[in-house]
């Protein structure tokens, strides 16, 4: 099997089994690192490098080793074509580590005629520890159950996305995420930076009243009150803080 293979399209499902009706399970994004451990049908069974997400994608071609030297540091870069920079409807997602082959006024060029602003484009090892800016960039993007981009993004996936950013590991799932870092099982005073789990579900408070979170009940990335979402996942959801840790 092929190892170190790099996605490149704006980004692609990973599925939990070869069909094609099969439950969304997460995502790969431009520029990310995988290895194919398979295939069945017209599928690769993959594992993704950074976090070690495996499941299934459609078998595709674009998928060559490359030197990424830069990322996507906004929301979602929008990508021209051809000599005149043509606007294309298609965007790079937030996090997209690409290698720059051209440079020409104020574009980069990182695939042949594909072109991103350069403003939007950041060195690779460039670190961003604003998370409030950066949750808040995702505000209003629909919830996606697998979701990573601005498509579509659910709860584990927001918190995962600043790590991944910042060239850190951070865990796929709720599931593993509350594990990793020591915290208490609950607070009653909150400050900015805290992460809030409940069993399959986390926010980031932005302040010590509000928090941000990727909310299924209401469909999209919201900013709520801390202590009434809490009432509110207890009254509706049955679930009682699980730890409070922090970013």
């Amino acid at each position: 099997m092929q190892n170190s293979l790099f996605l490149k399209e704006p980004s692609v499902n990973i599925l939990e089994e070869p069909i094609k009706n099969s439950n969304l399970s997460s995502q790969l994004i431009y520029g990310e690192k995988f290895k194919v451990i398979g295939k069945k049908n017209n599928y690769f069974k993959i594992k993704s490098s950074y976090d070690k997400y495996s499941g299934f994608i459609k078998k595709i071609d674009n998928y060559k080793k490359f030197n990424p030297t830069h990322k996507v540091g906004i929301l979602k870069s929008r990508i021209y074509l051809g000599n005149k920079k043509k606007k294309s409807n298609k965007f790079l997602p937030f996090a997209s580590k690409i290698q720059i082959l051209k440079r020409n006024q104020n574009f980069i060029m990182y695939e042949k005629d594909k072109w991103l602003r350069s403003k939007e484009i950041f060195p690779i090892q460039k670190k961003n520890t604003d998370f409030v800016k950066i949750f808040k960039s995702f505000l209003n993007c629909k919830y996606k159950w697998g979701g990573k981009t601005f498509k579509g993004i659910d709860c584990s996936a927001l918190l995962q996305i600043f790590y991944k950013f910042n060239n850190n590991f951070f865990p796929r799932d709720t599931i593993d995420q509350v594990k990793l870092k020591k915290g208490v099982q609950s607070k009653k005073k909150f400050k900015k930076g805290d992460i809030i789990f409940w069993k399959g579900h986390v926010a980031i408070c932005i302040n010590k009243n509000d928090l941000i979170h990727a909310y299924g009940p209401k469909k999209r990335v919201i900013i709520m009150p801390i202590k009434k979402t809490i009432k509110l996942i207890k009254e509706t959801a049955k679930l009682d803080v699980k730890k409070v840790t922090r970013i």
